[in-house]
């Protein structure tokens, strides 16, 4: 697996604690979190719980990355803009079509195949490895001003100047050739 970090470039921020009844980090995702076009495929979004988030965190977002898929810019797999800072878990599924599943207030942008949603793993067979940034990232703003129709980039661009702190868990998955 190269050994592209998407936040190297980023400004450093404070830790903190993403952990996943659905997934440990460093495993393979389960069959349900891969995209429905796979065997076993569900599309279905991890559950997850943080903890630990820095002093005056007024807002999460959360992400789902893809830094190896080969189309030099990565995949946007999920992302959830304005979750309210008394909220501290998304349960399994909470990122499917409607969203109900959702803290209120809080919205999904179309991800990288422009729908908003959770969209399973789906590396190409025999493309080796690949990582899945599952990142809660802590911000100082109650509301991002991001557009529902915006792309996740959008919305890391304007979370950049107000992370205060990422919590990190890395799935991966392969598809055999």
């Amino acid at each position: 697996m190269p050994a592209n970090d998407p936040f190297a470039r980023l400004p450093q921020t404070a830790s903190f604690t993403v952990t996943s009844t659905t997934v440990t980090d460093g495993a393979a995702w389960p069959p349900e979190q891969y995209s429905s076009g796979l065997p076993g495929g569900k599309d279905i979004s991890p559950q997850l719980s943080w903890s630990g988030a820095p002093d005056g965190t007024k807002s999460y977002a959360v992400t789902v990355y893809d830094p190896d898929a080969p189309t030099g810019s990565g995949f946007w797999h999920w992302a959830v803009a304005d979750i309210p800072a008394t909220v501290t878990e998304l349960s399994e599924g909470a990122g499917d079509d409607t969203g109900s599943q959702l803290p209120q207030g809080a919205y999904q942008l179309p991800n990288d195949a422009r729908v908003a949603r959770y969209i399973g793993a789906a590396p190409p067979a025999g493309h080796g490895p690949h990582r899945y940034f599952v990142v809660v990232h802590a911000l100082d703003i109650p509301v991002t001003g991001v557009p529902a129709d915006a792309t996740p980039a959008v919305l890391g661009f304007t979370m950049a100047g107000h992370t205060l702190g990422r919590a990190v868990l890395i799935a991966t998955a392969e598809t055999l050739a």
